[in-house]
C-alpha cells in the first residue's frame, strides 16, 4: 500500500556568473586584495551552482545539502548585488518539472533577469528531491520513518513557501509547475504523506487503536483536501490524481478499522459492524477504480476477517443494532505534522562566500555619502584656492613684492627672477600648448564613446518597439523605455558633464590668450628678460624705510598663511573614516539606512574642525591684505614717480600676473587632461553596461520570439468554419430546418444503373483448320460434377482476353472476375470471364484442379485474310 508521490525536479540552462559578477565588483570596488578575493568567491559561487543545478542529482542527502547551501548563497548576495535593477545582464531560464507529455497549458520555460526567480525555482528543486529522499527511505525501521517524516514537512514547507512568495518575486505569470495553485496542492500532498508516515510508525510501535485512528483519519482529510484542490486542474500528472484519491478511502477505511476496535473493546459490537462495513465499502472502492495504482490486498482480507468474525459473534451472541453510518460518529484528527519554515540558512554546512561585501543598500549609501564628501572637500578646498588666486592677484596689482625689491632700477627683481625659473621649469609656453592640442582629441574619443553607448540602447529600443507593435499583448517583457531610464539619465548625466568641460576648455583657452606675452616673456634667458623689462631712476633712498620693512614683514605672513592653507588642503584629503559599519549597523538595528542623517551628522564631526580653521585662515588673509594695501599707498607716495618708473612697474605686475596665470593654467589643463582620462574609463564602462544590458535583451527577445513562433504555429488556422454559402443550401435535395455552422458537403456523383456490354461474338473457325490446331484449343474448364443449372456452359469462345474488372458504381454490381488456375501468360492483370465459371454457395472461388488434368494453353486464332 506504500506508493508514495514525489516530485520531479526542474532543469535549467547555463548561466555564466563569473563575468557580470566580476565585472560589477571591478566596477565598484578599487583594484587590490579585497577585490581579487570577491572574484574567487564568484568563482566558487559559479561552481557551487553547476553543482547544485547542473548536473542530475543523487537522490541522497549529501545533493540535498548541496542545493540548500546554493540557496543559503543566494539569499546571501541578494542584498548585495544589483539584480533587480537590472545592471548584471544575468537571465535565469528553468523548464517546467511536469512538461513530460503530461502538462496542458502552460508555458515549457521561462527565463527571466531576477534573482528571485531563480531563487524560486531552487527552492522547489529542495521541496522536489526531499520528496524523492523521502520515497526512498525503507519504512522497516523507526530512523528511515522519522527521516521521511522530517523530508516531507520540509517539502512542504519549501512548497508553501514558493506559495507566498512566487508572485511577488517575479515580473510575470510564472510557469504552471511554481503556480500558487500548484505548489499549494504539493504542499499539501506532502504534509499528508508525512502524516501518513506517523500513522505507519504508529502502527509498527502497536500504539493505542484510538490514536492510530485519528493519525489516519487526519492523513484521509490531507489528502482529501489535496484531491479537491487538483481535481479540475491539469497543472500536475495525470496519475497522481487517483492516488490521492485512493490514499483518502485508503486511510478513512484505516481510520473505521481502528475505529472499530474501540468499539469492541467498548462493547460497541453494532458500532463495530458498521463500522467495519463503511472500511470494507471504502476498500471495494479502492479495488474497483485505483487497484492499477495500489495494492489493497492485505487490508481487504483484515477488513473481510474482522467483519466475517464481528457478524458471527452478533448473529449467535450479542444480537446488537449495526447503525447507519450516518449515525456513527466522526473519527478525532490527529495533526503531527507542520510545514516546516524556510528559514536561512537551511544547510548545516553554509559558509557565507561574500561575508566580508556589504550589502548593496549600504553600498549605496556610501557612494551617497563619498559624494557628499567629496562636495564637501571640494568646496573647501576650492574656497582656499580662491583665496589664493585673490591674494595673487591683489599682489600682482600692487607690484609686490618685485616694487620693493627693485631699488636699482635697471636689474631684475628677484621675486620675478624665480618667477621666471619656476615657468622655465615646468616646460614654459610649450608645456600649455601640448596640453591645448590634447584637449581636442581626448574630448573627441569621450563623445564617440557616449554616442556610440546610447546608440546601442537606440537600436535595440527600435526594435523592442517595432516587435511590441507587431505581437502586441503578446510581446509579454519589460519594454526597453522602461528599463533603459537608469541608462538614460547617466547618459544625460554624462553628456551634461562633457558640455561643462568643452565650455571650461573655451574659459582656459581665451586667458591663456590674454596671458600668452607676459608668459612668453618670463620664458626668456635672464639677459633678455631684463633688456624686456624698461629701466628707471633708482629709489635707493627708500631702502630700509619703515614703510619698506613693514612691507616686508605683512607679505612674510602673506605667506606663511598661504602654506597654512597648503596644509589644510592636504590634512583635509588624507582625513578617512569607515562609514560602512555605521550603516550596517543601522541596517541591522532598523531594516533600513537613513543615510542623509547618518551622513551629514558624521561629516560635521569629522571635517567640522577643518571648517573653522579655514575660515580663520581666510578671515586672517583679509585682514593682512587690508594691511598691505595701506602700507602700499604710503610706499607709493614715497616713492619717486615718474613716467619710465611707471611703466616698469606696469612691466613688472604683467609679468607677475602671467606667473600665476601660468602656474593656475598649467594645473587646470592638467586637471583636464586627467579628467578626459578618468572619464573615458567611466564611458567605457557606461558602453559595457550598455553592451551587455543590450546583449542580454537580445538574447531574451530571441528565446521570446522562438516561444511566440511555436504557440502561433499549435494555434488553429480559424476560431470557427466559414459560413455556408448560398448556392450549396440551394442545390440541397433537402430542405433546411436551420443554419448550420458546418459547411454542406457538394453533392457525390451519381452515375446512371448500366448493363454489362454484350458479348463478343464467337469467332468463326475455318473448316480447314488442322486437326492439331484444333487439339490445341483449350476447352473450358469444368467441374467433373454437371454445371449449375443457373450458368450453363457454353462452347463460345471469346475473341480476344478479357480487360480488368470494372470499378463499381451505385446501380452498376460491375463483373466477377476469377483469376485462371496455373500460369498462363495471356491472362496476367486480367480475370476470369463470367460466364467460365461460377462457384456454388459456400465454394471456394476457384475449382479444383484435377490430378493428372493438362495445363490449358490459350488457342491461336488465325487472323483473317
Amino acid at each position: 500500500m506504500a506508493t508514495f508521490i514525489s516530485v520531479p525536479l526542474k532543469k535549467s540552462s547555463e548561466v555564466d556568473l563569473v563575468k557580470p559578477l566580476s565585472k560589477f565588483i571591478q566596477n565598484t570596488y578599487p583594484a587590490g586584495e579585497e577585490q581579487a578575493e570577491y572574484c574567487r568567491a564568484v568563482d566558487e559561487l559559479n561552481k557551487l551552482r553547476k553543482s547544485a543545478v547542473g548536473r542530475p542529482l543523487d537522490k541522497h542527502e549529501s545533493s540535498l545539502e548541496t542545493v540548500m547551501r546554493y540557496y543559503d548563497q543566494l539569499s546571501s548576495i541578494e542584498p548585495k548585488f544589483p539584480f533587480s535593477e537590472g545592471q548584471l545582464c544575468l537571465t535565469f531560464t528553468w523548464k517546467d518539472a511536469f512538461d513530460k507529455g503530461s502538462l496542458f497549458g502552460g508555458s515549457v520555460k521561462l527565463g527571466l533577469p531576477s534573482l528571485g526567480y531563480e531563487k524560486t525555482c531552487v527552492l522547489f528543486n529542495i521541496g522536489a528531491l526531499a520528496s524523492q529522499i523521502a520515497s526512498e527511505q525503507n519504512l522497516d525501521n523507526d530512523e528511515a520513518l522519522k527521516a521521511a517524516s522530517r523530508y516531507y514537512q520540509l517539502a512542504s514547507g519549501a512548497f508553501a513557501h514558493i506559495k507566498d512568495t512566487v508572485l511577488s518575486a517575479l515580473s510575470r505569470d510564472p510557469t504552471v509547475d511554481i503556480s500558487p495553485d500548484t505548489v499549494g496542492t504539493l504542499s499539501v500532498i506532502m504534509l499528508a504523506q508525512a502524516q501518513e508516515v506517523f500513522f505507519l510508525k504508529a502502527t509498527r510501535d502497536k500504539m493505542k487503536d484510538a490514536i492510530i485512528a485519528k493519525l489516519a483519519n487526519q492523513a484521509a482529510d490531507f489528502y482529501g483536501d489535496a484531491y479537491k484542490q487538483c481535481q479540475y486542474k491539469d497543472a500536475l500528472p495525470k496519475e497522481v490524481y487517483p492516488v490521492l484519491a485512493a490514499k483518502h478511502c485508503i486511510m478513512q477505511a484505516y481510520a473505521e478499522y481502528h475505529q472499530s476496535v474501540m468499539a469492541k473493546q467498548q462493547k460497541k459490537f453494532g458500532e463495530e459492524i458498521g463500522r467495519l462495513q463503511h472500511a470494507a465499502d471504502l476498500v471495494k472502492t479502492v479495488n474497483s477504480r485505483y487497484d492499477e495504482y495500489v495494492s489493497v490486498k492485505d487490508l481487504s482480507d483484515k477488513i473481510q476477517r474482522a467483519l466475517t468474525a464481528a457478524k458471527k459473534d452478533n448473529d449467535f451472541i450479542y444480537h446488537d443494532r449495526v447503525p447507519d453510518l450516518k449515525d456513527l460518529e466522526p473519527v478525532g484528527k490527529a495533526a503531527l505534522v507542520k510545514p516546516t519554515p524556510v528559514a536561512v540558512p537551511l544547510s548545516q554546512k553554509y559558509t557565507d562566500l561574500f561575508e566580508k561585501m556589504v550589502p548593496l543598500a549600504v553600498q549605496q549609501s556610501l557612494s551617497i555619502y563619498n559624494q557628499r564628501r567629496g562636495d564637501l572637500i571640494n568646496t573647501t578646498i576650492a574656497r582656499m584656492r580662491d583665496a589664493t588666486t585673490l591674494c595673487n592677484g591683489v599682489l600682482a596689482s600692487l607690484n609686490l613684492p618685485a616694487a620693493i625689491e627693485d631699488m636699482s632700477g635697471d636689474t631684475v627683481p628677484q621675486s620675478i627672477l624665480q618667477k621666471s625659473k619656476a615657468v622655465i621649469e615646468q616646460g614654459g609656453i610649450q608645456t600649455i600648448d601640448q596640453l591645448i592640442r590634447d584637449l581636442p582629441e581626448l574630448l573627441q574619443r569621450n563623445r564617440e564613446i557616449l554616442d556610440e553607448s546610447l546608440k546601442f540602447l537606440d537600436e535595440e529600443e527600435v526594435t523592442d518597439n517595432d516587435l511590441k507593435s507587431k505581437f502586441k499583448e503578446r510581446w509579454q517583457r519589460t519594454p526597453s523605455t522602461e528599463l533603459y531610464k537608469p541608462l538614460r539619465v547617466e547618459g544625460s548625466n554624462l553628456r551634461n558633464v562633457l558640455d561643462k568641460a568643452i565650455n571650461a576648455d573655451a574659459v582656459v583657452k581665451e586667458r591663456y590668450q590674454s596671458q600668452r606675452e607676459a608668459i612668453a616673456i618670463l620664458c626668456k634667458p635672464e639677459a633678455e628678460l631684463n633688456a624686456a623689462i624698461p629701466s628707471a631712476n633708482p629709489a635707493k633712498t627708500m631702502q630700509g624705510s619703515e614703510v619698506v620693512n613693514t612691507l616686508k614683514s605683512l607679505l612674510a605672513q602673506l605667506d606663511e598663511i598661504k602654506k597654512e592653507r597648503e596644509q589644510l588642503e592636504n590634512d583635509i584629503k588624507s582625513v578617512n573614516f569607515d562609514m560602512a559599519t555605521k550603516f550596517l549597523t543601522a541596517l541591522a538595528q532598523d531594516g533600513a539606512i537613513n543615510e542623509e542623517a547618518l551622513s551629514v551628522t558624521e561629516l560635521d564631526r569629522i571635517y567640522g574642525g577643518y571648517t573653522d580653521r579655514v575660515q580663520r585662515n581666510l578671515t586672517k588673509q583679509e585682514e593682512i591684505i587690508s594691511n598691505i594695501q595701506v602700507s602700499h599707498q604710503e610706499f607709493s607716495k614715497m616713492k619717486q614717480s615718474n613716467g619710465e618708473a611707471n611703466l616698469r612697474e606696469e612691466v613688472l605686475k604683467k609679468l607677475a600676473a602671467g606667473h600665476d596665470s601660468y602656474v593656475e593654467l598649467v594645473a587646470n589643463l592638467r586637471e583636464g587632461t586627467k579628467f578626459y582620462n578618468d572619464l573615458t574609463e567611466i564611458l567605457l564602462k557606461f558602453q559595457g553596461k550598455c553592451s551587455d544590458i543590450v546583449f542580454a535583451r537580445k538574447t531574451e527577445r530571441d528565446e521570446l520570439l522562438k516561444d511566440l513562433q511555436q504557440s502561433i504555429a499549435r494555434e488553429p488556422s480559424a476560431p470557427s468554419m466559414p459560413a455556408v454559402p448560398s448556392y450549396q443550401n440551394a442545390a440541397s435535395t433537402t430542405p433546411a430546418t436551420g443554419t448550420s455552422s458546418m459547411p454542406t458537403p457538394a453533392p457525390r456523383t451519381v452515375y446512371p444503373a448500366k448493363q454489362p456490354p454484350p458479348r463478343p461474338p464467337p469467332p468463326s473457325v475455318p473448316a480447314s483448320v488442322p486437326v492439331s490446331a484444333a487439339q490445341n484449343v483449350a476447352p473450358p474448364i469444368a467441374n467433373a460434377s454437371a454445371p449449375m443449372p443457373s450458368q450453363p456452359v457454353s462452347s463460345t469462345i471469346p475473341s480476344q482476353a478479357q480487360g480488368p474488372p470494372f470499378a463499381t458504381y451505385p446501380g452498376y454490381s460491375g463483373y466477377y472476375g476469377m483469376p485462371m488456375p496455373g500460369y498462363n501468360p495471356y491472362m496476367y492483370g486480367q480475370t476470369m470471364p463470367p460466364y467460365l465459371y461460377q462457384p456454388q454457395s459456400g465454394q471456394a472461388p476457384y475449382p479444383t484442379q484435377q490430378a493428372g488434368f493438362p495445363m490449358p494453353q490459350p488457342p491461336y486464332y488465325q487472323p483473317p485474310q
